[in-house]
This record gives structure tokens, sequence and C-alpha cells, in this order.
């Protein structure tokens, strides 16, 4: 209703400070709890909404993390800004939103947890005469399904080898060396998980005790 009341009037400029106020307060902010996300989403608005964004001698770029975040000038009509919208990548990396990269690691983390502790809350105890799963067999048979979609430890020895080979005099490349670091700690990983997985099942077999960590 602004901008269409502001392109009506011939206005010299669009109401920014309303229609910033209108979606981080009332709106959008309306709906914000935490103090310090209603600060991050008015600091966005202060960022991206603005005469700034049609610049014709400095093109605006939201972001340029992994894809170019502009708005589509040449797009005149519903049907081409559909197009251009349709070129935005589905799934967006936390550098987009100007955030550091662990923000996503942490994100994702939170995400698997919840998702478990829902899905092990809707378990019962009870209900094996009627052909259910009760919690303990629930939780292994997930934990085999996680061991039998486990890799091969990696064999790290050959693997360093080969590339000290294709080096020559020079060695494995920085790539490389990052690369064959990271396998040393996936490999580690699989060892941890294989070990957990397989005491998880000994002991609500009853065959070990049930440690805080297995819990």
């Amino acid at each position: 209703m602004y901008l269409d009341k502001a392109l009506e009037t011939n206005e010299e400029e669009l109401p920014w400070s309303t229609l910033r106020y209108l979606i981080g307060e009332a709106m959008y902010g309306g709906r914000v709890t935490d103090d310090f996300d209603r600060r991050i989403l008015n600091t966005y608005l202060k960022e991206f909404m603005g005469d700034f964004i049609f610049d014709a001698n400095q093109k605006f770029y939201f972001s340029r993390a992994e894809f170019d975040y502009v708005i589509p000038m040449e797009a005149t009509s519903m049907e081409m800004i559909g197009v251009e919208n349709d070129k935005i990548p589905l799934f967006t990396s936390p550098g987009v939103f100007g955030l550091h990269s662990n923000a996503e690691i942490n994100y994702y983390s939170n995400s698997v947890k919840e998702l478990w502790t829902n899905t092990l809350l809707m378990q019962t105890s009870e209900g094996g005469d009627e052909g259910g799963f009760n919690r303990e067999d629930y939780i292994a048979k997930v934990a085999s399904d996680i061991q039998d979609k486990l890799p091969e430890r990696f064999d790290n020895v050959n693997i360093s080898k080969k590339y000290q080979e294709l080096g020559g005099m020079a060695g494995p490349t920085p790539t490389q060396i990052v690369l064959m670091q990271e396998l040393e700690r996936f490999d580690v990983l699989l060892v941890l998980i294989t070990r957990s997985l397989t005491d998880l099942k000994r002991a609500m077999a009853g065959e070990i005790g049930m440690s805080s960590d297995l819990d």
C-alpha cells in the first residue's frame, strides 16, 4: 500500500523509514521475543532497505556468498521476476546472513538433537503385545541401522603414500594435507561411533552396565 501510494503521488523518495518500522516492529518484530533477535532484524532492514539498492552507478548486492543476490532491474513483469526468483538457491549458507559457517553446524546439531528427542518421546515402553516396538527395541534397531550404514575405515597410510608419490619432492599439496587430516579425524569418529553403538546394544541386552555416556 505504501509503495503504491508513493508511486501514485510521484514521491521523490520511498517511505523507507515507515516500511522499516512496520516490518521490524509491527509485522515481524511483534513476533520476535528476544531483544538480540529484534536488533538483528532491524540491522538487516537498515542494511537492505533504502534507495541505495536501486543505485545505477554502484550495483547493490544483498550478498555474494556462493550466489549474487541482487535486485533484478531487467525484470519488468511478474513472470520475469518469478524466473529470477527461481534462480536463487533453495538452501542458503550462513554467509548470506553475515554469519560464520559454524552457525550452520550448530543449527543442524540442534535440529538433529531435537528430532531424536521428539522421536524417542513418541516411543512407549509398552504395547509389545500389539506388535509395536518398545523403547529399548526401537533404540537397538536404530543402533543396528546406523552400524549397517557406516563406511569402512580409510587406509590412511596408503593414501598418504599415494599423495607423497604424486607430489614427488614437493610432497602433498596443502589441499591434500587438509584432506588427510580430515580423513584421520573421520577415522577416529568411525571408531567412536562403532564402539559406542556396540556398547549401547550390549548394555541394553544386560551384558554390561549402562554408563552415563551410553544413557
